[in-house]
């Protein structure tokens, strides 16, 4: 996986909490990603550091550093550019990611991860496929 661990391993903490102390709309915002990607993964969300993470991966890297991380996530944007940054391993995708994207909305992309600036930016039906995807692959059933 290109992206590193989180510092911490998943907090049993309340991530709603965590939403409540987003502006209104990046809370709206929140809970209707966390619904979204809790769907996709059949997982409850958990924090992992500051990001809401859902399901469990364990890796392997080919130099032999392994680690845990969770299978798809994102991070609210309280710093930075303030954008919602999900994380799904873009580049790990297969070639059936590169047309849900096509079809997303308006994003900026990085290596693995999809940055919004509001959810309503982006049909939220390709964004559950994308999920879905990520999740099916790491689990075997995809790509």
């Amino acid at each position: 996986m290109a992206r590193q661990a989180p510092d911490a391993p998943p907090l049993a903490a309340d991530v709603q909490a965590l939403f409540d102390a987003q502006p209104p709309e990046r809370a709206a915002d929140c809970r209707a990603l966390a619904a979204l990607m809790q769907q996709a993964s059949g997982q409850p969300p958990r924090l992992w550091g500051r990001m809401v993470g859902f399901g469990h991966h364990h890796y392997v890297h080919a130099s032999g550093r392994a680690g845990d991380i969770f299978e798809i996530g994102f991070a609210s944007g309280a710093g930075g550019k303030g954008e919602l940054s999900l994380y799904l391993e873009l580049a790990s995708l297969p070639d059936a990611g590169a047309a849900l994207l096509a079809r997303l909305g308006r994003f900026r992309q990085g290596k693995g991860c999809l940055y919004l600036k509001r959810l309503a930016d982006v049909n939220p039906a390709v964004l559950a496929e994308l999920c879905a995807l990520r999740v099916a692959q790491l689990r075997g059933g995809g790509a």
